[in-house]
């Protein structure tokens, strides 16, 4: 934990290091311990991963972000890990919500679901409009 608070914020994320491997490792249920990323680059942990980490520092729940969720949060390790991805509809290639949780002081979670923006359909009826054009009113 204290090499976690020593990382002066904010910060560019290295290529490798505690920050990198923190932002880029994903959670795996098929790992037992560390494995290797299917993206190629850092890490996957196991449940028990979470389970050891939490317990050594005394903690009862992790939060991650930086994947993709369908549902804008996925608990893993029997609720001891969520995954939080606020971003709905992400770069307009993927069908999800996003979520933002907020914590009280009893340390009840809850969460508020970003639902995506509506695609607009093109009006027919409608001229279209050059964006460089200046139409007047």
């Amino acid at each position: 934990m204290e090499q976690i608070q020593r990382i002066i914020r904010p910060t560019d994320v290295p290529d490798q290091g505690l920050p990198c491997d923190l932002l880029w490792s994903d959670a795996n249920k098929g790992v037992l311990g560390w494995g290797e990323n299917g993206r190629g680059v850092f890490f996957t942990f196991g449940a028990e991963v979470v389970a050891k980490s939490l317990h050594k520092h005394d903690l009862d729940l992790t939060c991650r972000a930086h994947l993709v969720v369908a549902d804008g949060y996925e608990f893993f390790a029997k609720r001891q890990l969520v995954t939080l991805f606020s971003a709905p509809n992400y770069c307009g290639e993927f069908d999800d919500v996003g979520a933002m949780m907020s914590v009280v002081e009893t340390l009840m979670c809850s969460f508020q679901i970003l639902k995506p923006a509506e695609k607009k359909k093109p009006d027919a009826r409608r001229t279209p409009v050059h964006p460089r054009t200046v139409y007047p009113v």
